[in-house]
């Protein structure tokens, strides 16, 4: 008489299959489920943010989303009729690209309604209407530091006095405002509004969402990995709402990312000092992107694969010195106030960054832990990671961004007061991680230097098969 297995062993073999059907999905199937996603959150957060800028980016989005789920529930029907017709050994490269191509069309469709579009309208009702009320906080504070800057200033000012006054902020927006929680080059993409301060296209999330798809461009045209993951990699980092949203109320991450993905592809390529050059911009506009600069090390290969993480670190300092020195030199304290103390929370002024996120949950129930909880998680969390580097050092790049997402989204989760928005760069790193992963994502150095990949020698696919 067959028996069934035990509950304690169904659920494993209930995820098992799950995550073979996830992975069985066509290329077309898998964007109308991340469509499908993302319409929802934005269906959720026109009933649910407390926040009208979100609101509307979500009435503005919802279409989009639900348009790219049709569309590519169309092409998976289509694609699936070739496949039935044809054999999939047969299936020649030129229909496989042609179907590549609709999925790209409608990421551009996609990527139009939900950030192109809302975008735009944000800044022209933001410069036409209420200026406090279509725009992050953050677009004010990075214009405002690009200000200072044009006039030959610092945008990091003396700890707030006595009565937790600060220099400047936003009509209608709270006094923290006067804080410049970024490294000095964020400033830059706020240098336009000193020139043109009352033209739209001086706000700074114009120059955000440019820098991002002219970086994102370049990282994925050098990226050896196939169509269909370089694909999928610019789904998540400029379509999905984890960026659609950002982009169009704020942004300041998003270029972050992108460079920092732009150097694991020349990590990849074998370019330690390029790679650490463009590892360096990204680390003077946030701290957020040190503790991938920091791991990306163990990636850093010559030509001939020996290490390179000297080389790498050199590109980085050469960026990060003349950029960070300079304001550290003349205000180090009023630098680490903004910079370290305000976004942990420990300045007289909070930031109002908290997320429902468990760290910032722990606090709100025991507020005596909101500096001790930092630090703790700091020491904790690196002396486990210096462990698993120790007796698991990563190899390659793939195995860096997934560490690097392990490590980002512990630091998200467990941080007093953090943006849930933050989850971006974890989300990102494993995506990453899948990008550079197996024969489709590694690179080869050739006698003469350029670099190829497995896919595209077949000599050199047959010999690692």
């Amino acid at each position: 008489m067959p028996t069934s297995p035990a509950p304690s062993a169904a659920l494993p073999i209930a995820r098992r299959g799950a995550l073979t059907r996830l992975r069985s999905l066509s290329p077309e199937s898998g964007d109308a489920l991340l469509y499908l996603v993302g319409s929802l959150f934005a269906f959720v957060t026109i009933l649910g943010s407390a926040t009208g800028l979100y609101a509307q980016w979500g009435e503005l989005s919802v279409a989009p989303f639900l348009l790219g789920v049709v569309a590519s529930i169309a092409l998976a029907a289509v694609a699936r009729r070739h496949r039935r017709s044809v054999p999939l050994a047969d299936l020649p490269a030129p229909r496989d690209h042609r179907a590549l191509k609709g999925r790209l069309a409608v990421a551009l469709c996609v990527f139009i309604g939900a950030v192109a579009i809302p975008l735009s309208l944000e800044i022209v009702w933001r410069f036409n209407s209420d200026p406090g009320t279509h725009q992050q906080p953050e677009v004010i504070t990075v214009e405002h530091g690009g200000q200072e800057i044009a006039l030959g200033g610092s945008p990091y000012h003396p700890v707030v006095n006595v009565h937790h006054e600060v220099p400047y902020h936003a009509p209608g927006q709270p006094n923290f405002q006067g804080f410049l929680p970024y490294l000095p080059l964020m400033a830059l993409f706020g240098l336009p509004s000193s020139q043109w301060p009352t033209s739209g296209f001086s706000d700074a999330r114009v120059f955000f969402c440019l820098t991002t798809i002219v970086v994102t461009g370049l990282a994925l045209w050098l990226c050896p990995a196939s169509g269909r993951r370089k694909l999928r990699a610019l789904q998540v980092l400029v379509i999905l709402p984890i960026a659609s949203l950002p982009l169009t109320t704020g942004g300041d991450d998003i270029p972050v990312v992108a460079f920092l993905l732009l150097a694991m592809v020349l990590a990849q390529r074998r370019q330690p000092l390029a790679s650490g050059i463009v590892l360096g911009i990204a680390s003077a506009l946030k701290f957020t992107a040190w503790p991938l600069a920091a791991l990306a090390l163990f990636a850093a290969r010559g030509r001939r694969g020996e290490r390179r993480p000297a080389t790498m670190l050199l590109g980085m300092v050469a960026v990060l010195v003349p950029a960070v020195v300079p304001f550290a030199w003349r205000g180090p304290w009023a630098l680490f106030d903004d910079v370290v103390l305000f976004p942990l929370g420990l300045t007289p002024i909070h930031s109002t960054a908290g997320s429902p996120l468990p760290g910032h949950l722990l606090v709100s129930a025991f507020p005596s832990l909101h500096r001790a909880l930092p630090f703790s998680v700091g020491l904790i969390g690196g002396v486990l990671l210096a462990r698993h580097l120790s007796r698991r050092t990563p190899q390659g790049v793939s195995e860096v961004c997934a560490i690097a997402g392990v490590s980002m989204a512990v630091l998200t989760l467990l941080a007093p007061d953090p943006r849930i928005g933050f989850l971006l760069y974890p989300i990102n790193f494993f995506v990453w991680s899948y990008l550079f992963s197996g024969p489709e994502g590694k690179a080869e150095p050739t006698p003469s230097g350029p670099v190829v990949t497995a896919e595209r020698q077949p000599h050199l696919a047959s010999s690692t098969r």
